[in-house]
């Protein structure tokens, strides 16, 4: 079956943007000119130009006329692209990077849990519900535990009416693949406390917008506190 040039795409940009991230092209090594890595991919020049363009808008990339293409520094990389995030966790597994983004979720998911319980229409909570019962049946073995967690925190980010926090679903669901496994494992347990996120969409659907801020800040708060209590193991065996 002949792949798509949307996929040959998104397969050179996920193979340059790992590359560039783990550090492979640099003042010793720069970026490949366009006709090597035509070469290299077996692609025609606009399939490449395409996959450039897209890593340019990921901060990863910069494209100067007559200086031909080359790495940005790190700080220029958005990191609130999925992908980018994805790289950067694949690249090395970094405590510091996940205790970031639970900062940003601490800022941003109990408000988006307060904004659900008076903004979220009925077939919004009922998702949220929906995620939940998948949660429920994880615990008899019966769906996917990451996949359900998952959901419910997406779920919720969805419900709270604000355009930006739904825009952050991706970014989320993302992080969480990395961070709800370490924070499980620090716990101890397998499943994450279903009762818990069932204070959440409780709070939500008795349009509680007080009780749903401090649910959902319970949850988040907890992941910090262990993502630290790794942080500070690891140190300590430095």
């Amino acid at each position: 079956m002949a792949v798509s040039t949307q996929s040959l795409t998104q397969q050179i940009v996920n193979e340059l943007g790992l590359a560039i991230v783990r550090g492979q092209y640099g003042a010793e090594n720069p970026f490949p000119i366009e006709a090597a890595l035509c070469e290299q991919f077996g692609v025609s020049r606009s399939v490449l130009r395409e996959a450039v363009k897209m890593l340019t808008s990921k901060g990863l990339l910069r494209a100067r006329p007559r200086q031909g293409t080359s790495v940005q520094p790190e700080e220029s990389w958005n990191l609130l692209d999925p992908d980018v995030l994805r790289w950067l966790l694949e690249r090395k597994f970094s405590l510091d990077l996940l205790n970031d983004f639970t900062e940003v979720r601490l800022a941003v998911e109990p408000q988006a849990a307060a904004f659900a319980a008076v903004r979220a229409s009925d077939e919004q909570k009922a998702a949220i519900e929906h995620a939940l019962n998948r949660m429920r049946a994880a615990e008899q073995g019966d769906d996917d535990p990451l996949v359900s967690d998952i959901a419910f925190h997406v779920a919720v980010l969805e419900a709270s009416g604000n355009r930006f926090f739904g825009q952050l679903k991706d970014l989320v669901d993302t992080a969480l693949r990395i961070s709800i496994r370490l924070t499980n494992q620090y716990k101890g347990v397998a499943l994450a406390n279903v009762d818990d996120h069932g204070k959440v969409y409780d709070a939500i659907k008795a349009a509680d917008p007080e009780r749903a801020r401090t649910a959902s800040l319970y949850l988040v708060k907890e992941a910090n506190e262990l993502i630290a209590r790794a942080r500070d193991r690891m140190k300590g065996k430095k």
